[in-house]
């Protein structure tokens, strides 16, 4: 807060001699949000917001029609992760909530006096992704991969564990012998202390891994912690044909696969950390086929197209 005073009563408003790079500055300063496990991300944010609301604009000139402009412009552009498609809306709420949430704290911290986007409605999203992986497609993805990928990808398929609680697995937190996974809350998204089951195919997968001679990590390759591998999945996925299937997906299909089993949904949201039902919802994709076996309480038959209707069958006995 050193590179500007507070506003006060007496001083003019603070937004408008404060500019977005200066807010913005401050903002990535904060103990708080520096501590966020989504801070690269928020950096990443706030680095596109920069770029095309222009450093030097002052917080005054940041209004909802500004906004209106930004957002249209954003979803024109092309994607940098997906070829030959635009800016999803999603993305583009996730920029302006990040604007939005710098505003709130400057106005709680007294640099400016009011958030111009207190009321700022975001764009409807349509971001139900419809996955769906059967075994025999997983298996090819699985060949597809090379070897020290392979388990990442199985237990993500699986078990519907997170990307990072993946990569930073260690063997303290593997329980082989009563076929558990415990994250402690620093570990999860939410928080909050999870168990996971073991699925027994990722138990022998696990139990065929080598130990590390200088580190707990359990995934290595050629002996390392692994940080990454956005490349070598991208590239198995396009080999096994399914150039747009994203790692995140395999949690989806193991989410899906936990509730066609039969588990009911307070122990699947148990497995996958979900805290609330709407965000649990988008995870699992009910099919035709699904619906097709559907029961009905008068009948107490499941639906089929091909049974003939009551006054089709009186019909026929009376034609007999």
């Amino acid at each position: 807060m050193g590179q500007f005073r507070r506003a006060s009563k007496i001083e003019k408003d603070g937004s408008a001699r404060i500019s977005l790079k200066q807010l913005a500055d401050w903002y990535k300063s904060l103990p708080e949000v520096r501590a966020k496990r989504s801070f690269k991300r928020d950096v990443e944010l706030v680095n596109n917001l920069l770029k095309r609301l222009k450093e030097d604009a002052r917080i005054r000139d940041i209004t909802p029609g500004r906004i209106d402009s930004f957002r249209q412009s954003r979803l024109q552009e092309l994607s940098p992760r997906n070829s030959g498609q635009t800016i999803k809306p999603a993305t583009v709420n996730r920029e302006v909530a990040c604007l939005k949430t710098m505003l709130s704290k400057a106005v709680r911290h007294g640099l400016i006096r009011e958030n111009p986007l207190a009321g700022y409605r975001m764009l409807l999203e349509d971001n139900v992704r419809a996955v769906s992986l059967d075994e025999k497609t997983f298996e090819k993805l699985l060949d597809c991969c090379p070897h020290y990928l392979r388990p990442m990808v199985a237990v993500a398929y699986y078990m519907g564990m997170r990307k990072s609680e993946i990569i930073e697995l260690t063997w303290d937190e593997v329980d082989l012998t009563s076929g558990f996974i415990r994250l402690d809350g620093s570990r999860t998204k939410n928080k909050t202390t999870r168990s996971i089951p073991i699925h027994p195919k990722v138990a022998l997968i696990l139990k065929a891994l080598p130990r590390g001679l200088h580190t707990t990590r359990v995934f290595l390759n050629q002996g390392k912690p692994i940080k990454e591998f956005k490349n070598s999945y991208s590239s198995s996925c396009k080999t096994a044909g399914l150039d747009d299937l994203t790692y995140h997906d395999l949690r989806h299909c193991a989410i899906n696969n936990l509730r066609l089993a039969g588990n009911d949904f307070f122990r699947i949201m148990a497995i996958s950390g979900h805290k609330t039902m709407s965000v649990f919802k988008r995870y699992n994709l009910v099919t035709e086929e699904e619906l097709r076996e559907i029961n009905w309480k008068d009948s107490g038959r499941r639906m089929d197209t091909n049974v003939d209707t009551k006054a089709e069958l009186k019909q026929k006995e009376d034609s007999a």
